[in-house]
């Protein structure tokens, strides 16, 4: 008899005491475990504190060394852009408060990303009648590295250009980056393009150019859409058109200028 389970209200009681013990003993463990967590990631954090001092000049030097950097930071929460856009005068001296980058780096290597971001803004205006406003990453980046009209070229990788094309995100600028295909796009026009524009022209990345009938052949659009569609895409110089063909052939700027990089 003494074997037998208690019941009625000592059972329930018995039960309510060991729910509180479990209780108790699981916010320990997770107590625990998340200070240790913490004592590890302000540890990683000093150590990627003293590995960009290190390494500070082949950080600014190396795109692709600044690249990797720029992931571990992100891996462990760190963005070397956040409060960049918001820098104390005194820069990483006493009294200013720039971002975590420049207060680790200097002002040098903050100031690269905002360098970097009027470069392209200069670029994307200054070929905006060519491209309607979109341009590729890809060429962006090799127009940079020659500096054709925006002063002497820069060392830059890709991971550069989308990281300075997201630094202008909180200045509203319209700037984005969007994925067109295969390929992505630096949008310099506050403009969204819709499903029919985006089918066009990842039609023209993968065909060279496209004709109306080749649009209602392929899709099986009614000769409306697929006319309302160019249209508007030559309005925005998306695409450009050659009229010496048999029937009128349509072309990206884009396609056809990163052929020539």
């Amino acid at each position: 008899m003494s074997s037998r389970r208690g019941v009625g209200l000592s059972a329930f009681q018995n039960r309510s005491a060991l729910s509180t013990s479990y209780a108790s003993h699981g916010a320990s463990i997770r107590s625990t475990n998340a200070s240790s967590l913490q004592n590890q990631l302000s540890v990683f954090q000093s150590l990627l504190h003293n590995f960009a001092l290190q390494h500070g000049d082949t950080i600014k030097s190396d795109p692709t060394f600044r690249a990797e950097f720029a992931r571990m930071c992100n891996a462990i929460g760190v963005d070397p852009l956040a409060g960049s856009n918001v820098k104390g005068k005194g820069g990483g001296k006493a009294g200013g408060k720039g971002s975590w980058w420049a207060q680790m780096l200097g002002g040098d290597v903050n100031d690269f990303y905002f360098e970097l971001a009027v470069r392209i803004v200069e670029l994307c205006r200054a070929t905006r009648g060519e491209n309607g406003g979109l341009i590729e990453v890809e060429e962006c980046r090799e127009r940079v590295k020659k500096g054709k009209g925006i002063g002497g070229g820069i060392d830059v990788s890709d991971d550069d250009i989308l990281r300075a094309v997201k630094s202008l995100g909180p200045l509203g600028s319209g700037f984005s980056v969007i994925t067109v295909g295969s390929r992505q796009m630096i949008r310099s026009i506050p403009k969204e393009l819709n499903t029919d524009q985006s089918t066009v022209l990842e039609a023209i990345q993968v065909l060279g150019y496209i004709t109306c009938s080749m649009l209602e052949d392929s899709l099986r659009w009614e000769h409306a859409r697929a006319e309302t569609v160019i249209q508007d895409l030559l309005a925005d110089s998306l695409i450009w058109v050659d009229e010496q063909c048999p029937e009128r052939e349509y072309w990206s700027p884009v396609a056809m200028g990163s052929d020539d990089l």
